[in-house]
């Protein structure tokens, strides 16, 4: 497995079949971040074995527990700026399966006495994974992407910035706390890739192309939330490596830059 090969224990987990008595790893865990989505028809595949869940963790040696979730669960709010206090609204199915495991986790957590948090993620990229990324493979936008375009803000944060907040939310002792985890510039995705093209432009002409982008007639909805990062840099002290998709989108570019002038002088 590729996660061994790093130099990590790693231990296949079957929802439908696995019993979490047999993950030796998370009855010696300290920590726990739970990153998997749920499945439709399913929810948490972890939470669905709650009994097993309980007893492993009852059993264990954990004293911080953190589910990665998302800003999707705000729903439409107009345009508005919504913080952690806002109600949820959560309108598509895969949203409302995020707040069921939030609320899920949080359960069961007060039943274990746990240090727990709840961080919920704007769009995450990184390298790998961006505007950049999509223009230089020439890939064109699914279905799903092609929708995004349609909202005035969309909340995004790099994969730098998800890291430290998970970091510092392990210095801090506090049940059930719940953080938005989002930059400080909750642009259009049009503005994105537009960004992502000139950037591209100045150093790989040839990669320049306008058929990765937006198309500028599906820009007419106006978008549903700006979310606001405070509580994250008031409470939890992140000062954000990347506040804005421009600096992150740079980064990202400049480790491009330097992979090839590395490969150019071997």
């Amino acid at each position: 497995m590729e996660l061994e090969k790093l130099g990590m224990s790693a231990s296949l987990f079957d929802a439908t079949r696995s019993n979490l008595v047999n993950l030796h790893a998370m009855q010696d865990a300290t920590h726990l971040l739970i990153s998997i989505p749920p499945i439709p028809g399913v929810g948490d595949p972890l939470l669905s074995s709650h009994t097993d869940l309980q007893r492993t963790l009852t059993d264990g040696n954990l004293q911080w527990l953190c589910y990665l979730s998302s800003t999707g669960v705000y729903g439409d709010c107009g345009g508005a700026w919504v913080d952690e206090d806002r109600a949820v609204n959560p309108n598509k199915e895969s949203s409302k399966l995020r707040y069921a495991a939030e609320e899920g986790w949080l359960d069961l957590v007060d039943e274990l006495d746990l240090s727990a948090f709840v961080l919920r993620l704007g769009g995450i990229y990184g390298p790998g994974r961006s505007a950049l990324d999509t223009i230089a493979k020439r890939k064109s936008l699914s279905q799903t992407q092609k929708l995004r375009e349609s909202k005035q803000y969309t909340a995004r944060i790099h994969v730098a910035d998800i890291y430290q907040a998970i970091m510092a939310s392990m210095g801090v002792r506090s049940a059930r706390k719940i953080y938005n985890v989002v930059d400080d510039d909750p642009a259009p995705r049009a503005e994105v890739f537009a960004f992502a093209q000139s950037l591209i432009e100045k150093i790989y002409p040839d990669l320049a192309t306008d058929s990765t982008g937006p198309d500028s007639q599906d820009r007419i909805i106006a978008g549903e939330k700006r979310v606001s990062n405070a509580r994250l840099k008031e409470e939890l002290g992140v000062r954000l490596v990347h506040p804005s998709y421009r600096s992150g989108l740079q980064s990202i570019l400049d480790s491009w830059l330097a992979e090839s002038t590395t490969s150019s002088k071997m």
